[in-house]
């Protein structure tokens, strides 16, 4: 409504407009689709992120998400849990230390577990994450890329691109370490890993 103030107009509110209330907030924010930090596709039916939060669960939802992996040793908060029960997504967990010392090392077992994880395509769609979807995404993505033939500089750009200035030595010395030899043999589903006939 407008009301003529000498040369001016003067905007105010309708009486009959009211201030949105808590409830209309909540319901705005579960039609949102807000991708956790960090998040991206890696390939077809395989994602990265940071932790997802409940802001960012009508957009995992989106997904139709058969499968999370959790890198992290913490339990799995009980919200998110309930997340993934409701929507039948199976939950793996592969609990590595974040720490930033360089005497702590990525468990090289546990990336492998996680490996078959991410090659069985009964477990597509799936997320990967971490706390910050930055160094232990990093070395588990940048093992796939290993496994699809990529060259290195590559891998270590997309590995930057995630950790920007966190970028560690060590992280990426693993991934160029890693010894691929034993997991050939493993299928790869991924589109940009299919040979054209």
């Amino acid at each position: 409504m407008k009301i003529a103030n000498g040369d001016r107009e003067v905007c105010v509110a309708s009486p009959a407009a009211k201030a949105p209330s808590v409830g209309d907030e909540k319901e705005r924010e579960a039609d949102a689709f807000v991708p956790p930090l960090n998040f991206a596709m890696v390939d077809n039916g395989v994602f990265r992120s940071g932790f997802p939060h409940s802001a960012n669960f009508s957009f995992l939802k989106s997904l139709g998400l058969r499968s999370v992996i959790y890198l992290c040793p913490e339990p799995y908060p009980e919200e998110n849990e309930e997340f993934l029960k409701e929507n039948g997504i199976r939950l793996f967990q592969f609990g590595m230390d974040g720490s930033q010392e360089h005497f702590v090392k990525i468990p090289e077992h546990a990336i492998r577990e996680a490996l078959k994880v991410v090659l069985d395509v009964r477990n597509h769609p799936l997320l990967i994450h971490c706390k910050r979807g930055k160094h232990r995404t990093g070395c588990l993505v940048g093992c796939v890329r290993r496994l699809q033939k990529w060259c290195l500089t590559s891998i270590f750009d997309e590995y930057q691109r995630f950790a920007a200035a966190k970028a560690r030595a060590s992280d990426q010395r693993f991934i160029e370490l890693f010894d691929i030899s034993s997991d050939e043999h493993l299928p790869m589903s991924f589109s940009c890993s299919k040979r054209i006939v």
